[in-house]
């Protein structure tokens, strides 16, 4: 597995362990009903600190981790502040805010990310999921960085949020997207298990009814398929209801057995069009409908766009936002849906605006 190499990558390698645990000091104040840490918690501090505090609590039990880390784009003036305890380190890892001008600001932002990743491993359950917000700008070191921390085997894929509507005029190519990569904890130890999204409106749009079946609204699918893995019942003749007779196109077998097929066609699940005399079809119901499987391009009429994100963080903070391109709830409601059920643990370690609060219980 190819390694990534950053300035400082020795003195932060088991920096995580260095960190000392803190208490977590509940302030009811500041809180909705009885302060308790095994409830809803919203933590303010370092990030790094507060990882390392929720470890006693909630190590190998988080469901879901998203988090949103700066993008070092260079004008951020984001600060490194880890309190890393080597001279040569200290030189160049201060608190002075990271800027375009800085020739390690990528060296510094891996430093960063690393002892986070290591600890956000830790607090992950066997089957959970880590979704990470990202542009080109860190990508390409960032995945080599999940490749190391939590094994390249555990990568999932990369989804392409559309993260605005038109082109940014002030840039010659103007980027439309930004990444989601997601990686499990151990692919190994289980199959990867992701939910069905339910249907875009377009989708559900598709279902008619023509033949009023009592089942309601269904959509058709094609019954054939690759000859690759067929086996010999997978070719046949079928009559169709107009008697005319047909085989599998040339190159094509049929999808089904005869045996299912039969069955299907006897409980009225096969659609040979309206006059009788169309190659089959299989009738796919609404009602029976499970949701729909995604891939890995997330349009923003699914999951929203920066500017909904600053519009709807206006109207709830009734004044000026201080937050550069918050998240939409729209597409974190993706990410927890897809990854998690309703009791599930989901820990935002770089919570920004506050997006995956916002969210729904």
């Amino acid at each position: 597995m190819t390694a990534l190499s950053f300035k400082g990558k020795e003195f932060v390698y088991n920096h995580h362990l260095a960190v000392p645990f803190r208490p977590l000091v509940p302030h009811p104040d500041k809180g909705v009903g009885q302060a308790s840490l095994d409830g809803n918690l919203i933590i303010q501090g370092d990030n790094l600190h507060a990882l390392k505090a929720l470890l006693p609590y909630y190590a190998g039990k988080v469901d879901c981790i998203f988090i949103d880390p700066p993008y070092n784009t260079g004008n951020e003036g984001w600060s490194y502040n880890d309190n890393v305890n080597a001279p040569m380190i200290r030189e160049w890892l201060n608190n002075n805010p990271i800027g375009i001008e800085d020739g390690l600001r990528h060296d510094k932002w891996c430093a960063m990310m690393w002892p986070r990743l290591r600890l956000l491993r830790e607090l992950l359950a066997d089957d959970g999921l880590i979704f990470v917000t990202l542009d080109d700008n860190e990508q390409h070191r960032f995945r080599l960085l999940m490749d190391e921390v939590f094994g390249d085997v555990n990568y999932v894929a990369a989804a392409a949020w559309q993260k605005r509507t038109s082109p940014d005029a002030r840039k010659n190519l103007s980027p439309a997207y930004d990444y989601v990569t997601v990686y499990a904890k151990e692919i190994t130890k289980g199959k990867l298990s992701l939910n069905k999204m339910p249907l875009a409106a377009g989708r559900i749009d598709e279902y008619r009814n023509p033949d009023d079946d009592h089942r309601g609204e269904w959509a058709s699918v094609d019954l054939t398929g690759q000859t690759g893995h067929a086996t010999a019942d997978q070719f046949y003749e079928i009559e169709l209801p107009s008697g005319r007779k047909i085989q599998p196109p040339e190159g094509r077998c049929w999808a089904l057995a005869q045996e299912t097929f039969n069955r299907l066609v006897a409980d009225e699940r096969i659609w040979f069009g309206v006059t009788g005399d169309n190659r089959p079809r299989l009738k796919k119901f609404l009602s029976e409908s499970e949701g729909a499987t995604i891939w890995t391009w997330w349009p923003y009429e699914e999951c929203g766009t920066n500017e909904k994100a600053a519009q709807a963080l206006r109207e709830v903070m009734g004044q000026p936002i201080t937050f550069d391109n918050p998240k939409p709830v729209q597409l974190i409601d993706r990410i927890i849906s897809l990854a998690t059920d309703q009791n599930a643990l989901i820990l935002d370690s770089f919570a920004g605006s506050g997006t995956t609060a916002h969210l729904p219980a």
